[in-house]
């Protein structure tokens, strides 16, 4: 099949839901998919229907097995076990690698699950309401991780009290999802914390119902468990890096790709899960914080450092390398000096050479005729220099071995640095083997 006609079989997005998810739309959760994804997930995170868009697109089959590699908050892995499909994902971040596990795991009784709040809830308001006036607060090394006010006084320390209750009962079989609806009331419902295009803080609360957001979230829990189509799909999720596969999966184990990597922007993805991830003891400081960034995939200044050399991957790129020297020659004009805006253009090569490394890696896993999506964006964040991320992908792709279906339309979003509109695509490939 010639790449016209397969762009037009792949490319040709249904009119009606065009319509209906133009631009922010095209992101947004659907009520009719709330259920097991809302349970956390990040703000930015692809929506479930152009999951299961791509199933249909794909043709997987029930039993067949997709790949996550940077699977998030594990949107794609939801979307498989609710099609009966197995799934695997990759994630580095222990607090989103921890949120896709606890998603894809639906084998509780949920009127016991309710139960067991239930009395984690009575015993948190008696140590709440007897604590006397001194406020709890997090060890320092901890606190300086935090975005500043992230958190009012009082709604931490009954936090902190909460989290308390919560680990007494670190044996109950609830207790992985009892963290997660911590987590998640925590950020939305407790903290100060605002998500638009960046995390920042906003309308500073006094005090916050810290009990009642969490056990509200139990029971949307419950409510998804006790209605789920329980099937034995597996899911598993590996705490690793995208990049280094080989004692992950299995050779030619997989069927399908769905996943979208950071973007090559001057975003911190780090900061989104700060707060929880702080709290529920993933990360409790700047040793442990680095260390962590060092298995992601290089996509910002802020997590680059001495030795890395994924840019050896596309020393031949012509387009990469003439993008990171434009980059490179308007630092320059403009007078740009810190440490962060001298590495604008290395950053964009590691970004690249990252995501070459990770193909490569992958061919091996592979099925033959296996199809990939990847959902990326252009961007024009470094300096303005424009970096049209779906075509150098594309390229590197095709340099690897890999055969280029389309490059499809997903949305086009608002750039907060130049007022323009940006694409979001998604990379459709396939290994031939």
């Amino acid at each position: 099949m010639g790449l016209t006609v397969q762009t037009e079989l792949f490319g040709r997005m249904d009119n009606t839901l065009n319509i209906l998810r133009s631009n922010g739309l095209a992101n947004k959760l659907d009520d009719c998919d709330k259920m097991f994804h809302n349970w956390y997930r990040f703000v930015l995170s692809f929506p479930p229907h152009l999951v299961r868009n791509y199933f249909g697109k794909f043709q997987l089959q029930d039993g067949q097995t997709v790949l996550d590699p940077f699977c998030g908050t594990g949107t794609t892995l939801v979307e498989a076990k609710l099609n009966r499909i197995n799934s695997i994902g990759i994630e580095p971040n222990p607090m989103a690698h921890f949120a896709s596990c606890v998603k894809s795991q639906w084998d509780l009784d949920p009127e016991e699950f309710i139960k067991h709040a239930d009395y984690i809830t009575e015993r948190t308001k008696k140590v709440i309401n007897s604590t006397p006036d001194h406020l709890r607060t997090l060890p320092l090394e901890s606190e300086v991780l935090l975005l500043k006010d992230s958190i009012s006084p009082l709604p931490l320390h009954k936090a902190i009290i909460l989290l308390e209750q919560i680990n007494i009962e670190k044996d109950s079989p609830f207790h992985n999802h009892e963290l997660l609806a911590f987590a998640k009331s925590l950020v939305f419902a407790v903290s100060n914390l605002h998500f638009g295009p960046e995390v920042g803080v906003r309308n500073k609360k006094s005090d916050a119902p810290v009990v009642e957001s969490w056990l509200s979230e139990i029971n949307n829990m419950a409510r998804d468990i006790y209605r789920a189509n329980h099937n034995s799909m597996s899911s598993t999720v590996h705490k690793a890096d995208a990049r280094q596969l080989s004692n992950i999966l299995e050779p030619k184990s997989i069927d399908a790709v769905f996943t979208s990597p950071p973007y090559p922007n001057e975003k911190d993805y780090s900061r989104t899960t700060r707060l929880e991830s702080v709290l529920l003891g993933f990360i409790n400081n700047k040793k442990e914080l680095q260390s962590m960034k060092r298995t992601l995939l290089r996509s910002n200044t802020r997590n680059v450092y001495k030795g890395d050399d994924d840019d050896v991957w596309i020393a031949q790129h012509s387009e990469i390398q003439g993008i990171a020297n434009a980059i490179e020659e308007k630092r320059i004009a403009l007078g740009k000096t810190s440490g962060f805006e001298k590495l604008y253009g290395k950053v964009t090569k590691l970004y690249f050479g990252g995501m070459a490394r990770h193909l490569a890696e992958l061919r091996a896993f592979l099925k033959p005729g296996a199809y990939l999506g990847y959902v990326v964006g252009d961007q024009a964040s470094y300096l303005q220099v424009f970096i049209k991320t779906g075509e150098l992908l594309a390229n590197i792709a095709k340099s690897l071995g890999y055969e280029v279906v389309s490059l499809d339309l997903f949305r086009t979003r608002l750039s907060t640095v130049t007022r323009k509109q940006m694409r979001e695509e998604v990379v459709v490939l396939r290994w031939i083997g």
